[in-house]
């Protein structure tokens, strides 16, 4: 797994112990913040292995902690927004007006700012070159007088603050979504400890896939964004931005310039359930035997003004006069806007954020022949829409579907005990009224169908907000932290659970909980309808059916080779730990456009690629060639 959200890296758990800090042994939590603290950019470490602040003061590991330990607090996680314009600055507008011109007026401005058409009444005169001189008769003039527009909303789930992804591989005007990616994979891949063309090589190229993309597309001014307002905003569009745009971008770039891949790839959108929809895909993929390994990913960036602006007239964002009334306040601080998520408590709208998760799927028999680590299983992905509506955001029936089917799922493959003691829910958990009791709704009829009494459930947006379609990366990834060190996040904004919430059968708590799983369900109510609920298995649990299914020798076999990919992977982690990120982006290398490739009729041999591409398909229809 590898990524980044608000708090934090994906690999080694790092944003997962963010969320858990209190619960951790004091050198895991050392470990945590002096991650951060180099991914900030507060601090580095020197060539005799110790450290330096900012100004390259020497410091030792505890000392720096004590330094920054606040500053890393204050700026990781939901907080308010950075960018200036969504503070005192304001954001950049223009207002239509109409001026009644009581006299004749005259400017001057310079020849290319001029428009090509003008008014009939409008008179030029040539100053010189580059001057023009306008007069303009009395009468009305339509005009657009730029303003600045204080925020209305100014919460957010924001990368860990001095981060920038684009500084690690020659990113030229890539949207922020699309230089996620590329870190996301990059973290991905060197959090596995396998190498990819040792991997690659030994496959068909056919037999790898890639189902990556976001909920939106790229929305922001390198993306559509910047396209969509080119005109009025007075810009040229540039050659990148249409192209760059689109949803299925993430995976055209890791095809392109990460893995090399030429086999299957794609997208689904599914609004806040995208990261399910596509991680379903990888899983049928491979459970059908179709691919062997998949990435599997979405990178969503949607903190911009417009995004924001459109989500808050839908009455969906938390924003500041919300947060007012909630809490009888006439002025937000800090602290209020790193409380405006609050799922299941009273509450008043999600939160907006951005974040990057990307996922390595392979057969189970690939995993133990390479020895791969096993960070957990997805033995299914259930997908549902809500049927008639009375509108498109209205809720519905879908989730219960798919809740349900996962939890039989489970129950096949665990037994009824198992699910009824040692699962917990990850909940979307936006932080809408709506939500609150719809989702806790299916929680609590799931729950009485299979006798299950006490459900623990994560809310982790109340840490990283809502990042759209990769909500759901961002909750397995969680969920993947919960079985590696036994603690479930609590909901820390949950003051009380509201009294509309459906909360009998289901456990919430404030604090982290200890809790052995051998099951997560990671659930999610996407915008429109678009349900979905992926059963996740520990990786003890994982073992164990890994057991039954190929014998103890196998495993045994499998941990003996997965040493040298842990220790890869360990030395990955702690210089990513240190600040030292090596994205993945080969740009123009081993391009293939068709002569170049031999093929028969029965295979294509792709130069560069170990293996030859199989022409050799299924056909369950039957001939006409008798």
């Amino acid at each position: 797994m590898g990524g980044v959200n608000a708090a934090g890296r994906t690999s080694g758990h790092q944003a997962y112990r963010r969320t858990v800090l209190a619960a951790l042994h004091k050198d895991d939590q050392e470990q945590t913040l002096l991650g951060l603290a180099a991914m900030m950019r507060l601090a580095q470490p020197s060539e005799d292995d110790t450290w330096q602040d900012a100004s390259g003061e020497p410091l030792d590991a505890a000392a720096l902690v004590d330094r920054y330990r606040q500053q890393v607090l204050d700026h990781t996680l939901i907080r308010r927004i950075e960018d200036p314009c969504f503070n005192e600055d304001g954001i950049p507008a223009n207002r239509q007006a109409q001026l009644a011109i009581d006299a004749p007026l005259t400017f001057r401005v310079r020849r290319r700012q001029l428009p090509d058409a003008l008014p009939d009444t409008w008179q030029v005169r040539e100053l010189d070159r580059h001057q023009l001189e306008v007069s303009v008769p009395a009468g009305t003039l339509d005009v657009m007088l730029p303003e600045r527009r204080s925020a209305q909303v100014r919460a957010a789930g924001q990368l860990p603050s001095g981060f920038e992804p684009s500084r690690f591989y020659r990113s030229v005007h890539h949207p922020r979504g699309l230089s996620m990616s590329i870190f996301g994979a990059s973290d991905c891949l060197g959090q596995s400890g396998l190498d990819w063309q040792s991997l690659h090589d030994r496959l068909d190229p056919d037999d790898i896939a890639v189902y990556a993309g976001n909920s939106i597309g790229q929305l922001d001014d390198q993306g559509w964004g910047g396209l969509l307002k080119s005109y009025v905003s007075g810009n040229r569009a540039t050659s990148k931005q249409m192209p760059l745009g689109y949803g299925q971008m993430p995976a055209d770039f890791l095809n392109a310039y990460v893995l090399g891949s030429v086999g299957a790839t794609g997208a689904v959108q599914g609004a806040c359930a995208s990261f399910l929809y596509n991680l379903r895909l990888g899983v049928d993929d491979i459970a059908n035997g179709r691919r062997r390994v998949v990435m599997v990913g979405t990178a969503d960036a949607p903190i911009t003004a417009e995004i924001i602006e459109g989500f808050r007239t839908m009455g969906a964002l938390a924003d500041d006069d919300s947060l007012k009334a909630l809490d009888a306040l006439a002025l937000l601080t800090d602290a209020d806007y790193q409380r405006a998520c609050r799922p299941f408590a009273r509450n008043c709208g999600f939160t907006i954020a951005e974040a990057s998760q990307f996922v390595l799927l392979m057969d189970d028999a690939l995993a133990l022949e390479t020895g791969a680590q096993i960070l957990g299983a997805v033995p299914g992905v259930f997908v549902n829409a809500d049927g008639w509506k009375r509108s498109i955001s209205a809720p519905g029936i879908g989730n219960y579907v798919t809740l349900g089917k996962a939890v039989a799922l489970a129950n096949a493959m665990l037994g009824k005990q198992a699910v009824r003691e040692r699962s917990f829910l990850h909940a979307h958990g936006t932080s809408t009224p709506k939500n609150r009791v719809t989702e806790s709704h299916v929680f609590d009829r799931i729950a009485a169908a299979n006798g299950i009494e006490d459900w623990p459930v994560v809310a982790v947006k109340a840490f990283v907000g809502h990042s759209q379609g990769s909500a759901a990366g961002d909750q397995l990834a969680s969920a993947l932290g919960s079985f590696a060190y036994g603690w479930l996040p609590g909901i820390p904004t949950l003051d009380a659970v509201a009294d509309d919430v459906h909360a009998e059968r289901l456990r919430f708590s404030r604090e982290p909980q200890a809790f052995e799983a051998d099951a997560c369900f990671v659930n999610a109510k996407g915008f429109g309808g678009n349900n979905a609920t992926g059963l996740v298995l520990s990786p003890a649990a994982t073992e164990r059916l890994l057991i039954k299914r190929h014998g103890a020798s196998a495993v045994d076999a499998w941990r003996t080779r997965r040493e040298a990919t842990l220790a890869i992977s360990a030395t990955y982690e702690r210089l990513a730990d240190r600040g030292h990120f090596r994205a993945l982006y080969r740009f123009g290398e081993g391009v293939l456009e068709g002569p170049e490739l031999t093929i028969s009729a029965a295979q294509i041999e792709i130069p560069g690629y170990a293996q030859p591409v199989s022409l050799d398909v299924d056909n369950p229809y039957g001939s006409l060639d008798d």
